[in-house]
């Protein structure tokens, strides 16, 4: 009785008490297609040891000892067990949204130290409680730049990460919104050339990543001038949230849109993360979803309040900021812990590790014959090499030596066939990094 605890006495009396003769009764608003007739296939009841085992032994089939090169948005760090530890205390894992500030301090304080941390990071004065994802972030900052600036035109930069893109498209496509895209140079950066002459006088945003979904850094003040000389805004957005404990924040921006997943969020298949919003204190009432603050009550006392809620649960729809903004509350408290945690020198100790591997990774690789770096601009840990080969083939060969290859990139941009992107973290070890590229001389050595 422990997973099925009505009995079916229980669920008669139930169904007594609502009026219903059965359950046949009690679903009978479904359309007979569409209603289950015969038991599920599924193998006899188990006991609580069988089922245990039987999970532990679907477990051993997962492929454990692994090397994994990929990045593309969502990178394996190190994470700490006092993180996991605190987050599910009670207080915090069945909390729900602080609307009753009286009784949701605790919640209300963690959420102002995330904004906090978000701001000393980002180099902005004001950040939101936390976003579904970095990709959404970075749609909903596009439509606080159209409603700051009035304005219908918005130019991406191609190397703005491929599926950040496709959401922006999901999101704009019946909202009237005009988007133009604009290539890369050699370098790996945006073409500014040619992002200047995009911009015009009915430009609301330019949205830029760095670094870049190649790794390049872009150079994000030189832009912010180019977006302001015609009075767009610059969006930033950020995947690799790391890469600020090595870089300056992005000086120009108006508004960062970033993915907080690297501070204390496992990879977990994708999900769930945490967006942040970040911008100028002149921009506040049009940044979606809530903003903390903190206050004093009648005796004096510091206390924390729900400041900013421009949700449609709160004020008129048609003047809310989204209706899809929701806060990953839990996730964000994991960021703010982790970021404690490591603190300022920890932070920029870790951004050094990133570098240094990532750089020591391009040597090996650039040791091997046929293989060179396809991009020149500065990179943090992660970069793009162009292989004499195709790269799922390479992929496919790296993996029966129990290594994940790099991110093939001609599945985004067919002009970078055989070209691989590349991500070494901190978590990558040095002779697992000698033994990847060992294995991909041995791999490339043999005829095709």
């Amino acid at each position: 009785m422990r997973y099925l605890p009505k009995s079916p006495a229980e669920r008669q009396e139930m169904l007594v008490a609502i009026g219903a003769r059965s359950i046949d009764d009690l679903f009978a608003s479904i359309p007979a297609e569409f209603r289950l007739k015969a038991p599920l296939n599924l193998p006899g009841p188990m006991s609580e040891h069988e089922i245990i085992e039987y999970f532990r032994a679907r477990a051993a089939e997962n492929s454990c000892g692994y090397t994994s090169f990929l990045g593309a948005g969502v990178y394996n760090h190190l994470r700490s067990v006092v993180t996991d530890s605190l987050i599910q205390r009670g207080e915090f894992l069945t909390s729900y949204t602080p609307y009753q500030a009286e009784i949701s301090q605790g919640t209300l304080q963690a959420i102002f130290e995330f904004q906090t941390l978000m701001c000393q990071l980002t180099g902005m004065e004001v950040a939101n409680a936390s976003m579904w994802d970095g990709s959404t972030a970075n749609t909903e900052a596009v439509l606080m730049a159209e409603r700051l600036t009035g304005r219908r035109r918005v130019v991406v930069a191609r190397s703005l990460h491929p599926e950040y893109r496709q959401v922006l498209d999901t999101y704009t496509r019946n909202l009237g919104l005009r988007i133009q895209e604009v290539g890369f140079t050699p370098s790996g950066q945006i073409d500014a050339a040619r992002l200047e002459t995009a911009i015009d006088n009915e430009t609301a945003a330019v949205i830029v990543q760095s670094p870049n979904f190649f790794g390049v850094l872009e150079q994000v003040p030189h832009l912010g001038e180019l977006a302001h000389a015609k009075g767009a805004l610059l969006v930033t957005a950020i995947t690799e949230g790391v890469s600020l404990g090595a870089v300056r924040p992005p000086a120009g921006a108006d508004i960062v849109a970033m993915e907080a997943q690297s501070f204390g969020l496992p990879p977990s298949y994708g999900g769930p993360y945490a967006g942040v919003i970040a911008t100028r204190d002149k921009f506040v009432r049009q940044m979606p979803g809530r903003l903390a603050g903190e206050t004093v009550d009648t005796a004096g006392r510091r206390g924390y309040v729900l400041t900013l809620a421009t949700r449609e649960q709160h004020i008129r729809r048609e003047k809310a900021t989204s209706n899809i903004c929701t806060n990953q509350a839990l996730c964000a408290l994991a960021v703010a812990i982790h970021l404690c945690l490591l603190g300022k020198e920890g932070l920029k100790e870790l951004a050094e590790q990133n570098l240094a591997k990532a750089r020591f990774a391009l040597q090996e690789l650039e040791k091997i014959p046929g293989v060179r770096r396809a991009f020149s601009g500065p990179f943090f840990n992660e970069f793009v090499v162009e292989l004499p080969r195709s790269v799922k083939m390479v992929n496919a060969a790296l993996l029966r030596e129990k290594i994940i290859g790099p991110l093939p990139l001609g599945s985004f941009y067919a002009d970078l066939t055989k070209r691989a992107l590349f991500c070494v973290t901190e978590t990558t070890p040095r002779a697992e990094i000698e033994r990847m590229a060992a294995a991909l001389r041995q791999i490339l050595s043999k005829p095709v």
